[in-house]
């Protein structure tokens, strides 16, 4: 196989139809190191917006037990990307998630903006950093599969076209991305969980390569400083220079999504009934239990 003879696979197939196949495509073999730092990047966007990141801040899940959030957000996410929503796997991975979130007071309005961060942050991150842009199958399909996900999350008023949702995704974060102390206390736990991942000797260099991956608005709204310059382009000329290596590559054979790999905080294996904050676990996995 040829490296873009995926691609031309691709265009042939139906955006609508074909939408999970097409995601598990893009997620486990196209793209897969993209997908997941641009949906850590759009996590991590969404708690720019005050009413979010107040909530998590209450939870405290962010300060006793970040990775284990990271990783079960990760795990859900990548398992419905994977085998699709529409698979058992994929509806069991969320129904877990649409119970959780049962749990907590979030609003409808975002809710939506959360799920268009799962469109758009994907399609700008591959577009700057990609070994290749996705093509406009690949970014109907992003657009179809979560729409589909949010029905089955019982979402209202989804905007029916990936062009009005795009137009719902930029008001919102102009009207309510804003600084606030609940957004700062998460976004800082947030990047030292990032820098945990790397020797203590490497994390003093790594953060400015962090705040060079965050655009002015998510780095006003957490109080982070601005990157000079220089450091900023050497980011974008590192990520640019890895596509472009890319493209002289073998094409991946085979799947590489975050659930295949191990994972810190389930070295063992985890099973759905794992996932969710610690507190929560015995009435997630016992609803009926008159004890709770």
């Amino acid at each position: 196989m040829q490296r873009f003879d995926r691609l031309q696979y691709i265009q042939q197939l139906d955006p609508i139809q074909n939408c999970c196949e097409i995601c598990c495509l893009i997620a486990g073999y196209e793209f897969p190191w993209d997908m997941t730092r641009a949906l850590e990047i759009a996590l991590f966007r969404t708690f720019c917006v005050p009413s979010i990141s107040k909530l998590l801040d209450a939870t405290g899940e962010f300060l006793h037990h970040p990775q284990k959030r990271y990783d079960d957000t990760g795990l859900i996410v990548s398992s419905i990307l994977k085998w699709g929503y529409h698979s058992e796997k994929g509806q069991a991975a969320i129904q877990r998630m649409n119970r959780i979130h049962a749990h907590f007071p979030i609003s409808n309005a975002d809710y939506l903006y959360v799920l268009s961060t799962f469109v758009f942050d994907p399609v700008r991150w591959i577009d700057r950093f990609g070994w290749r842009p996705l093509c406009e199958v690949e970014q109907q399909s992003l657009f179809h599969f979560w729409y589909c996900v949010g029905q089955q999350m019982n979402l209202q008023d989804i905007p029916p076209t990936y062009q009005l949702l795009e137009q719902y995704n930029l008001e919102y974060e102009q009207q309510h991305c804003r600084f606030s102390e609940a957004t700062q206390r998460v976004g800082q736990a947030t990047l030292q969980l990032f820098l945990s991942w790397f020797p203590a000797i490497l994390r003093p260099v790594l953060k400015p390569a962090v705040y060079g991956w965050l655009d002015d608005r998510m780095l006003d709204a957490f109080g982070f400083p601005q990157p000079s310059p220089n450091q900023r382009q050497r980011v974008e000329q590192l990520l640019r220079l890895r596509g472009r290596l890319l493209r002289h590559f073998p094409p991946r054979t085979e799947p590489d999504f975050y659930v295949d790999l191990p994972s810190r905080s389930y070295p063992q294996g985890y099973e759905l009934a794992d996932l969710g904050p610690p507190g929560l676990l015995h009435r997630l996995n016992h609803p009926s239990d008159p004890k709770i």
